[in-house]
């Protein structure tokens, strides 16, 4: 028996596709049959044992089309094993209070879907990238308080665990575990 997962995700930028790609690679690495996609790319998910779905953040939320996607396959998503992530710049402040902060941003997902597990990465900070003249402003303002700094705050090696762990969490409860994803269980 083979799993099939779905890793599917929501950018604005770019940052959030990464994630994806490494969690997908990491989950193939477990010897997991995986398939990463944008969630505008998904119409059905009944081929799929287990999905990953993640978001970019923008404004204390998940990406609209994110939300849509968990709204639209809320059914099925509560019938299979499910896990969450999301990417945002506020996981790479020095405060110790974000990552409650940002917890707190995954709420709508929560009350639609109870997801296993639920990654939190920091992103890539491009002010050239930002959308909006003001919140441009607003992110060179923060970068030159300390706030944080451009460049890339991807944590590849958290990304790669949290990955890691999912198959465990993902086929907990499945009587084939051993056979679904094998080199996970020794």
């Amino acid at each position: 028996m083979t799993a099939n997962i779905l890793v599917t995700y929501a950018s604005r930028t770019g940052s959030t596709i990464g994630v994806a790609n490494a969690i997908g690679s990491a989950l193939m690495d477990n010897g997991l049959q995986t398939s990463v996609y944008p969630m505008s790319d998904i119409n059905d998910l009944s081929g799929y044992d287990a999905i990953v779905a993640g978001s970019a953040i923008r404004e204390g939320q998940w990406l609209p089309e994110a939300l849509d996607f968990i709204r639209a396959h809320q059914a099925v998503l509560m019938t299979k094993p499910f896990a969450s992530f999301m990417v945002c710049m506020t996981m790479a402040m020095n405060n110790p209070k974000a990552p409650d902060m940002v917890r707190e941003w995954m709420r709508p997902v929560r009350q639609m879907v109870k997801p296993v597990s639920e990654g939190y990465f920091a992103g890539i900070l491009d002010i050239s990238k930002v959308p909006t003249m003001r919140q441009r402003l607003l992110f060179r303002m923060s970068v030159l308080a300390g706030v944080w700094t451009e460049g890339d705050h991807r944590d590849w090696g958290a990304i790669r665990a949290w990955a890691n762990s999912l198959p465990a969490l993902l086929y907990a409860d499945s009587p084939n575990f051993a056979a679904v994803a094998g080199s996970v269980t020794g």
